[in-house]
């Protein structure tokens, strides 16, 4: 378990405090934007949603607070942007204070999950769909946290803690 009490960076950890299955919120935290996400309550396939602009904590708070009660959220999964060689730089630190503004926010457990080459197998994935480059800019975001999302749902629903 990462710091916060509900912040953990193994899925063990993140499962035992969900105590049972049910609809996850996935987020690709960038510098303008939140790429959004949620599984189905079985944990079987991660589908994007919107991307918000970033504002004020405040501002996203209220945003995501509506999507978690819509949704009927239970947990969420962050993406942790990681250095190539594992290491965390100034981006994985701001995902990590998110990560708290979120924990303090809205009382959930948060899994910060590896986002290596996520936005790489979104934008891989689109192009396959022959997606126009103006929609893939639009959308790369939300289909990067549907990616994070469904590795951390693969890897929960699995059983390969």
């Amino acid at each position: 378990m990462a710091d916060g009490g509900l912040i953990f960076e193994d899925a063990h950890g993140f499962a035992d405090a969900l105590g049972e299955v049910g609809v996850l919120l996935g987020l690709d935290l960038g510098t303008k934007t939140i790429g959004t996400a949620t599984c189905d309550a079985g944990w079987r396939f991660a589908t994007n949603n919107a991307t918000i602009a970033r504002g004020k904590w405040g501002r996203d708070r209220e945003t995501l607070a509506a999507l978690i009660q819509t949704r009927g959220v239970r947990g969420i999964v962050l993406g942790l942007p990681r250095n190539m060689d594992g290491s965390e730089g100034p981006r994985a630190q701001a995902s990590r204070a998110y990560a708290r503004n979120c924990a303090e926010a809205f009382a959930l457990p948060i899994l910060l999950w590896d986002e290596r080459w996520s936005t790489q197998a979104a934008e891989a994935a689109m192009i396959g769909q022959d997606m126009s480059r103006a929609k893939r800019a639009a959308a790369i975001d939300s289909h990067a946290a549907a990616v994070i999302l469904q590795g951390a749902i693969d890897r929960l629903a699995g059983g390969v803690l």
